[in-house]
């Protein structure tokens, strides 16, 4: 389970959107997968430990708050080599559009976007994970992807303005 540790983080960072509750958050996941570690029958195990990070984080969300707070980390990480600082500066302009956008989706659309597009994950996986059929995870993520390309560029999909 210890190469999973960083999907585990990411997914929690980006539903309990503080690092240090998501580091909690983890800590308390992984040792609910070690308490329960006979459940596991050898499926695929970031899959699994993923679900439990998940369920850990609404069950910590439940416990302690609903208020968002701002992000500390980036999605994406500037390159060392900085070329221009035009360029940088609307680089990080475009980073900081892009972590509020995925901030203000709903969980269940934030969550998709972050196990497929960051964590790379199957709509399968992210099914198991989740707990929803495939046809409901694709959905998840075309909203989800349909709102953020309406925050982000001001349209709709089909070229109307908002």
């Amino acid at each position: 389970m210890v190469p999973h540790l960083p999907a585990a983080y990411n997914l929690a960072r980006w539903l309990t959107r503080n690092g240090h509750d998501a580091e909690d958050v983890v800590q308390e996941a992984y040792l609910r997968a070690f308490r329960f570690f006979d459940g596991f029958h050898g499926a695929d195990a970031r899959a699994w430990i993923l679900a439990i990070v998940r369920n850990a984080c609404y069950t910590w969300l439940q416990q302690n708050r609903r208020r968002p707070v701002a992000l500390e980390d980036e999605i994406l990480n500037v390159p060392d080599t900085k070329p221009d600082p035009e360029a940088l500066h609307l680089g990080e302009v475009d980073q900081q559009l892009l972590r509020r956008a995925i901030e203000e989706l709903p969980e269940e659309f934030r969550e998709a976007i972050i196990l497929r597009e960051l964590e790379g994950l199957s709509y399968k996986e992210i099914g198991a994970i989740t707990g929803a059929p495939i046809g409901t995870v694709m959905s998840r993520l075309a909203r989800a992807r349909q709102r953020l390309e309406k925050t982000l560029t001001g349209r709709t999909r089909r070229g109307g303005v908002a």
